[in-house]
């Protein structure tokens, strides 16, 4: 048998299979995004370049010193969290190079539709800032592997306070079966506590609902802490704690310590830089009963024992538009996972070469994927009856690569490729909404899917 070494992770994904990328294309066309892609580059002008280059262009002379900072435009934000983020400062040169870098950090916020800047001749520095709506009630959406399209309703704060705390509560049922699986949810995020650099991520979930796959009831509660502090520019630790209470299981308490190298750009929508994360993570203390539920529910589902090691390496690279991306998700879990904890692959989350499917499942799992975007139209910053958001579109095309095994090494057995490619709208709050097309050879046959948020933001999911 002939095993796969995970350094050779994206040497797997283009393989052979690569080859079919351009007949699928061809096969099936995709003609409705040709109209697309058309209406969407229609507008592109000369000047209708990235909106940092425009404003680094259009804004301070390289090399003034600068004599103050103005911030305006802010209604429900506190100057504070502008001045944190700011990298030119009084009585020194202004850097076009710094103002990229602090734009993309101040748009990483999530809280602006747009950043400029200006000088007068005195060589104060203006930045201009429009701001996100700041409450949004709207309808719920979350489309999982699992349950597929879930929707309810949502109410958001995106600036408590003005210190750029979000909260947000939420209702979602799945659309079929209509209203029998449901979750109810809380959300908290900060990349700051006490004007500290450590961000913090606190979630509180309900959910009560048919697991097909894994086939079992997930009737359960999860609380869960996730803490990110910046130790230098580039290198932070993380932590991660965890309880969660499933009805039919031992108590499932978990801590996790790990850190994080990331060199991107921007962590919305990144075009450029690397990111590397490890975490090691431990995850329940066992019992004494130990329960098969491999041929079918349970009612009592047995506790677990186990160590996840987990990897996520991404990069990307940018030329003039066409944005390249290459990602991989590695998680190692030995000791005792219960079948409720298995991985499943299949979706717009995870795998984009056919549907989740309870033959397919496994203790330990590797994703991998090479994307390529193009941007037919850069973020812009627009407003719709006295609400600021913005929007971007992009077209993408890549290779999806998926590895579930239960013990050991695994094997070209457990390995599945597809190629996939659609459109994304890039807009507020959701990083993007991704309409694609998946195709395995393995199955022979089209997929759809409709995502929200980033994939590798989604394959971090617990119920993806």
């Amino acid at each position: 048998m002939k095993y796969i070494e995970v350094e050779g992770i994206f040497s797997i994904i283009v393989g052979n299979r690569g080859i079919m990328f351009f007949n699928f294309w061809k096969k099936f066309g995709l003609k409705g995004l040709s109209v697309a892609t058309a209406l969407a580059l229609s507008p592109l002008h000369a000047q209708d370049v990235s909106s940092q280059d425009s404003v680094a262009i259009g804004g301070c002379p390289e090399g003034t010193v600068l004599t103050g900072i103005a911030l305006e435009g802010l209604e429900n934000t506190n100057p504070r969290v502008i001045h944190r983020e700011l990298l030119n400062k009084v009585g020194e040169a202004y850097s076009s190079e710094k103002f990229q870098a602090e734009k993309h950090k101040l748009e990483d916020l999530d809280l602006f539709t747009d950043v400029a800047l200006s000088c007068d001749g005195n060589g104060v520095a203006h930045y201009q800032f429009k701001e996100i709506f700041r409450w949004i009630p709207a309808p719920a959406g979350k489309s999982t592997d699992r349950d597929g399209l879930m929707i309810g309703l949502a109410l958001a704060n995106l600036n408590v306070l003005g210190e750029d705390i979000r909260v947000e509560v939420q209702y979602r049922t799945t659309l079929d079966p209509f209203l029998e699986n449901n979750e109810y949810a809380l959300y908290a995020s900060s990349p700051y506590l006490f004007g500290l650099p450590l961000g913090w991520n606190f979630e509180f979930l309900r959910t009560d609902s048919w697991d097909d796959l894994r086939t079992f009831q997930d009737n359960s509660y999860l609380a869960d802490l996730d803490l990110d502090y910046e130790v230098r520019p580039g290198l932070s630790l993380l932590g991660t704690m965890a309880l969660r209470y499933l009805y039919g299981a031992a108590g499932l308490p978990e801590l996790g310590l790990g850190f994080a190298f990331d060199f991107r750009d921007s962590k919305l929508d990144s075009r450029r830089g690397v990111y590397f994360e490890y975490m090691l993570t431990h995850v329940g203390y066992g019992d004494d009963h130990e329960i098969d539920c491999k041929e079918g529910p349970c009612d009592d589902l047995g506790g677990e024992n186990f160590n996840e090691f987990l990897i996520d390496a991404r990069a990307y690279f940018t030329l003039w538009r066409f944005v390249t991306g290459a990602t991989a998700l590695v998680r190692y879990r030995p000791g005792d996972v219960e079948r409720y904890d298995y991985f499943y692959h299949g979706g717009a989350n995870t795998f984009r070469g056919h549907e989740a499917s309870s033959d397919r499942l496994g203790v330990h799992e590797a994703l991998l994927t090479l994307e390529e975007r193009f941007v037919l139209r850069e973020r812009k910053p627009a407003s719709l009856w006295g609400i600021n958001f913005f929007y971007g579109l992009q077209l993408v095309a890549g290779l999806d690569g998926s590895l579930l095994w239960d013990k050991g090494r695994p094997s070209w057995d457990n390995y599945e490729g597809a190629v996939y490619g659609g459109l994304h709208l890039v807009i507020p709050a959701l990083d993007r909404v991704r309409f694609e097309v998946g195709y395995s050879p393995d199955r022979k046959e089209p997929k759809f899917y409709f995502g929200l948020f980033d994939r590798a933001t989604t394959a971090r999911w617990r119920n993806r």
